[in-house]
């Protein structure tokens, strides 16, 4: 059985540029995070455009492996279209994280600094890895992991949707089999920054339900983002039962 939870909110800024969005079809699911950039409104459009597409696409494709690729392909194209046909050439850009759930598999890609984090029997087994400056230090030695979050340039993103691509920038993960005691994170890096990996086992081995581990996670977002510049954050739980 297949259950979740999602949130977004503004945090401390008057426009929340974070979209989120979730459907089912035929027993298949798709769960979709973007974090808007730009500003002036133009970072809120880019997200909600991104992740409209991401579900239009999924009631086309389904269950089809090649969803994830389609869904990123077609929301850059579009993105790039808005953008041309309004005049814009630097603002309104996304990251986004897609997250597909069949009968039998999970597979997930992402672009940007917007996550996904799987777990199995309570601990975490894989996170994607950002398109960021931070990250890329983290790549070649420079800092640690857990630098990331307090890095002076951890809002630098190198890879995202709306700006012209090199080739293929987003990454697809494999398919990983669907079995009991499963559960996945999508969340913006307003909600990752505020909340270490550790608390977020913790909160989950003590939480009943996957709305109650949100709730958790959430009071210590929100607990470590007051008094703080906070940014809007999002995320989406899923559990596996």
């Amino acid at each position: 059985m297949i259950s979740y939870a999602m949130r977004t909110r503004p945090g401390g800024r008057e426009r929340n540029e974070d979209a989120i969005l979730m459907k089912e079809k035929e027993g298949t699911y798709a769960f979709v995070l973007a974090d808007g950039l730009g500003g002036h409104g133009r970072g809120d459009a880019a997200s909600a455009l991104v992740t409209d597409q991401a579900i239009q696409i999924f009631l086309r494709a389904g269950k089809k492996e090649e969803y994830l690729d389609q869904a990123f392909t077609n929301a850059q194209g579009r993105l790039l279209q808005q953008k041309q046909e309004m005049g814009i050439s630097s603002e309104m850009k996304s990251t986004m994280v897609l997250l597909q759930l069949t009968e039998d598999y999970a597979r997930w890609a992402h672009i940007g600094d917007s996550r996904l984090y799987y777990f199995e029997n309570k601990k975490i087994v894989k996170r994607t890895l950002d398109h960021s400056v931070p990250q890329m230090l983290v790549f070649g030695g420079e800092i640690k992991e857990e630098e990331i979050r307090h890095h002076v340039d951890r809002n630098k993103v190198l890879r995202v949707l709306g700006t012209p691509w090199e080739g293929k920038s987003y990454e697809v993960s494999q398919s990983v089999p669907l079995h009991e005691d499963q559960a996945f994170l999508l969340c913006s890096d307003g909600f990752w920054e505020l909340i270490t990996e550790k608390e977020m086992e913790k909160t989950l081995k003590q939480s009943k339900s996957v709305a109650q581990w949100l709730q958790k996670m959430e009071k210590i977002v929100e607990k470590n983002g007051t008094g703080q510049d906070m940014d809007n954050y999002s995320a989406i739980c899923v559990y596996i039962e």
